[in-house]
């Protein structure tokens, strides 16, 4: 995979020589997330990737999703509610909820189905209140703040948990995993999204381009705030899928499918929990 000398030209320089390490085909997996916090702060002293960094976007979250993923972010939630082959009464945890998208996405194509929405950031879940209140689904849909790594709920406690690009802003993802795991009953599904360091070829190279040059770029124009140079960085100290991937069967899960979506700028873990812990 070659990487051109716009890819992380803008980041403190660990970070730039870590994303051509990373364009040279190097593990990037064992990079520090600490490391995120040189990256970028949020005006309230928030760091990378927490709660209060992502209150500091919320109002054009939604906006800047729909313009630097081209519309697709959207059908790339529809595809993981799909896989999780939900039926009957079910209750469905969604996690890193942010304004409930694919909250409210499994709420209206499974009218039977409860969910519960979880995310650190307040302002992030207001606006998804708002929403869940505009569509009239606050009977079934509630949301509340917590973080991924200690969820307040009982075991085996729900049918089938979902998490849209949040894993690769938590700090102990296997720890999140497993808790995961804990709250899904035996045989339930987990789907999660998340963007990825785009593969090999011409069109990967247009997209390693978008998300390296136009993303960050796009949503400090139009959001006011340097919080999206974080996406970028935060994306190349994602592991690879295939390590992911690993981490989600090491945690109690058994892998159904990794799909890679548009040239592996986004990928789709699918995994049902295991019957015995």
């Amino acid at each position: 995979m070659t990487t051109t000398a716009t890819e992380g030209r803008d980041l403190p320089s660990p970070w730039r020589q870590r994303v051509f390490d990373r364009g040279r085909g190097a593990d990037v997996a064992s990079w520090p997330l600490s490391n995120l916090s040189d990256v970028s702060t949020s005006r309230a002293g928030a760091t990378s990737g927490s709660g209060r960094m992502f209150d500091a976007i919320a109002r054009r979250y939604d906006l800047l999703n729909r313009l630097m993923s081209l519309g697709m972010d959207q059908r790339w939630r529809r595809l993981a509610v799909r896989a999780l082959e939900l039926r009957g009464p079910v209750r469905v945890l969604d996690l890193a909820t942010g304004t409930a998208d694919l909250a409210l996405l499994v709420a209206e194509r499974h009218p039977e189905a409860r969910v519960v929405g979880v995310d650190p950031s307040a302002g992030m879940l207001e606006l998804g209140r708002r929403k869940v209140e505009a569509r009239g689904l606050d009977g079934r849909v509630e949301l509340q703040r917590g973080a991924a790594e200690a969820l307040p709920f009982p075991d085996a406690s729900f049918d089938a948990v979902t998490m849209a690009f949040g894993i690769r802003n938590v700090p102990d993802r296997a720890g999140a995993l497993r808790e995961m795991r804990r709250v899904t009953r035996p045989g339930g599904r987990l789907g999660i999204l998340e963007l990825t360091e785009p593969g090999r070829g011409a069109l990967g190279a247009l997209a390693r381009a978008h998300v390296h040059g136009i993303v960050p770029r796009l949503g400090a124009l139009l959001s006011g705030a340097p919080e999206y140079r974080y996406l970028e960085a935060s994306i190349a100290a994602f592991p690879a899928p295939a390590s992911f991937a690993a981490t989600v069967g090491e945690s109690g899960w058994s892998l159904t499918s990794t799909r890679p979506l548009c040239f592996g700028a986004c990928h789709l873990f699918v995994a049902q929990a295991s019957e015995a812990r």
